[in-house]
Formats: structure tokens, C-alpha cells, sequence
């Protein structure tokens, strides 16, 4: 794994996220990074400037590069790689991506899993998503891209949690966790967080590269029951409770994050991979819109090592052969389970199962697992 690792940056309008990049720049373990920003207008950094090495890139105090993206993300990215092998810029090890507040991430991380000469020099190691404490409830009702943002996210950060009340904090932590249960919520300190939580979310922990599989698909978040609230009728309650039940459901379905489902399959014996890989392509032909994020590791039949797999939507990245399996935290034996984390819109974890289920041998399902979310799916 040479390639190079890429932070997706994203939040909504105003939610704080050039705050902290600012503040992650500053960074000691960020000097050998470089910054893929819209406009430097839209950027203060002034500040870090010290000279512009070309028309669009600048060199910052830090020693990160800051490069303005006018065009085609591709392009961009493309160009940036070529110089760094011309040496016309300086050799980054880093690559920090922040998108517009009303972007969608999805275009992005397919353009690192789909171009080819992208996909052969860079990696996706996490998406890193700021939500404003102050206004974040409300932009979540209100900005389907914002809940996207957050559904998709490796680690949530909340800001300005110092400008709002304690309860509306601890109620919009509540909302994400049920939303998007597999990434750690971390509060920022005036824009500030240690960027060690936020760097080096991928498969790999950095330094020894060991598959941390824990950490990248914290499915053990998503296969807990108890971490998640399920509001079925319960068929002992009266017809009045009933009947205000589902009034208090109905008014609760007009908010964007209901209509997401996060779940992890789980399978203990070996799979088809073509099996398998039939059976995504099925789920990616009529429901492709809908599988905002899939990732995971597969013990294949037939092949000693583990795969990692990843996919946005229609697109998914080749899948990466594994050095070794990763560790049971609590034996210390290797684990050969299969393992599919899955972020949808209105898709149910139900639909998901059957579909797998009928294209791998004898119609295998996996081990079970809990499911975040309120929608059908189906």
C-alpha cells in the first residue's frame, strides 16, 4: 500500500470545517501534507501563506501545500500527482481534500475509487465531517447533502459546542450515533482537535501497517442491539398508544436521516467471491443511488489472505489483497470472518440479506446483526 492517503474534509455550510483545517495546518504532522481547496478566497489562510509556487498552488508556513481547485477534481488531482513527481512541488505524503459546504461527497470518493491513474497512486483513509452544534439539528431536517455527509462519515466532529446548550449537544450526539453508529463523535475545542483521531482511519494503522479491521469498519458499533433505539409497535399496547405512536412515527419520517440504515453482515465460513460480487452488482443495478457507502473484508473461497472491499453508490474500488488476517482483540487468533458494513437510503437490511443470500451457493446468509434506522426499504 505506496499510495498516498486522502481526508475527504466535508460539512455543511458554516458548520466550521475551514476552522479546522486551518487549525490542522498548523500541525506538526501535517508538514509533509498537501490541501485541495475550492478557492483560496474561500479559504483564510492567509496567514500560513509564504509564497505561491505556481498559479494555483501556494507553499504555507507549515510546509503544506495549499492547491486551489477551479476545474475537474481529476484534473486536479492528476496534475498535483505530476508534479510531485517532476518535483516541481514538494514530495507530499498527504493529501486533504476539503469540498464545498453543499457537496455531496459521494462524486468525490468515486473519482478516487474509479479513474485509474488516480486509483493506482491514491487511497480513501477516511471522511472526517463537521457538524455545527449550534444549527446541526436543523440542517439535518432541512439539507438532505448534510445528512449524506454525515451518513458517510469515518469520524463526525461536532463544533461550536461551547455557543450551545448542553442538552441540544447531547441530543444532536444521540441523532448522529443513530444515524452513522460506526464513527467515534469527537468535540472540537475551538476548532481544534488532535489530528492523530482524525488521520489514519483507513484499514491500516499506521507504522506497522497491520489491518485494523476494528477500527476502519467499527462494525462491533453496528452489532450491538442495545446501542440502538427500534420503534416497533408492541401488539400488548392499547389502541390509543397505538394510534399516538404512529402519529409521533409519521411526523418523525419527514426527517432526512430517518430514510438511512446503517447494519454489518457478518459471515463466518468462506465465500463465492463471484457469488458475491453477482450479488452486489444486482443490489448496484436497481438500488445503486441508494448504497451511499459499502466496506468491508471478505475471507474468499479458495484464497489464503483477505480482501478489502469499498464502494460508493454505482462505484467500487478494486478490491486490495491483505498482507495477513487482522487479530481478535480478545484471543489474539486471527479473524477470517467475513465482514460487509453497509450506510443505505431507504434500503433495508432485510432486502440486502435476500438479495446475497439468493445468488451465494445454497442460498447462505449471514450471522446476523443489528440495524440502525426507522425507514422500510423496501
Amino acid at each position: 500500500m505506496t499510495t498516498l492517503p486522502v481526508t475527504v474534509l466535508t460539512g455543511f455550510l458554516g458548520s466550521g470545517k475551514t476552522t479546522l483545517l486551518n487549525h490542522l495546518l498548523e500541525h506538526a504532522d501535517l508538514a509533509d501534507a498537501a490541501v485541495l481547496v475550492n478557492e483560496f478566497g474561500d479559504v483564510a489562510i492567509d496567514h500560513l501563506l509564504v509564497r505561491h509556487v505556481s498559479e494555483d498552488v501556494v507553499l504555507l508556513n507549515s510546509g503544506c501545500l495549499c492547491c486551489s481547485v477551479r476545474g475537474d477534481m481529476v484534473t486536479a488531482l492528476r496534475d498535483l500527482f505530476l508534479r510531485r513527481v517532476r518535483q516541481e512541488i514538494p514530495e507530499f505524503r498527504r493529501l486533504l481534500i476539503e469540498t464545498t459546504g453543499l457537496a455531496d461527497p459521494a462524486p468525490i470518493l468515486h473519482t478516487l475509487m474509479s479513474d485509474p491513474l488516480i486509483a493506482n497512486h491514491y487511497r480513501l483513509d477516511g471522511v472526517v465531517t463537521v457538524v455545527d452544534a449550534v444549527a446541526g439539528a436543523d440542517t439535518l431536517d432541512r439539507q438532505m447533502e448534510s445528512v449524506k455527509q454525515a451518513a458517510v462519515a469515518d469520524r463526525l466532529v461536532l463544533s461550536k459546542t461551547d455557543l450551545a446548550p448542553a442538552e441540544a449537544v447531547a441530543a444532536l450526539e444521540e441523532r448522529l450515533a443513530r444515524l452513522n453508529p460506526g464513527a467515534p463523535r469527537l468535540r472540537a475545542d475551538h476548532g481544534r482537535v488532535d489530528p492523530a483521531r482524525l488521520l489514519n482511519c483507513g484499514l491500516f494503522r499506521a507504522g506497522d501497517k497491520h489491518p485494523d479491521v476494528a477500527g476502519w469498519l467499527r462494525d462491533e458499533a453496528l452489532a450491538d442491539p442495545q446501542a440502538h433505539e427500534h420503534d416497533h409497535h408492541d401488539n400488548d399496547h392499547d389502541h390509543d398508544h397505538e394510534h399516538h405512536d404512529h402519529e409521533h412515527h409519521h411526523q418523525d419520517a419527514n426527517r432526512h436521516d430517518d430514510r438511512i440504515r446503517a447494519f454489518c453482515l457478518t459471515w463466518t465460513t468462506p465465500l463465492d467471491w463471484d457469488a458475491l460480487l453477482s450479488g452486489l452488482e444486482l443490489l448496484i443495478a436497481s438500488r445503486g443511488t441508494d448504497l451511499l457507502r459499502i466496506k468491508g473484508i471478505v475471507a474468499a473461497r479458495g484464497l489464503d489472505h483477505p480482501l478489502a472491499l469499498h464502494g460508493v453508490q454505482h462505484v467500487f474500488h478494486p478490491p486490495a489483497a491483505l498482507p495477513r488476517w487482522p487479530l481478535d482483540p480478545v484471543t489474539g487468533a486471527e479473524d477470517r470472518r467475513s465482514r460487509l458494513v453497509f450506510i443505505t437510503r431507504d434500503l433495508s437490511q432485510g432486502m440486502v440479506e435476500r438479495v446475497l443470500a439468493a445468488t451465494l451457493d445454497g442460498g447462505t446468509s449471514p450471522d446476523g446483526g443489528a440495524e440502525t434506522g426507522a425507514g422500510t426499504g423496501d
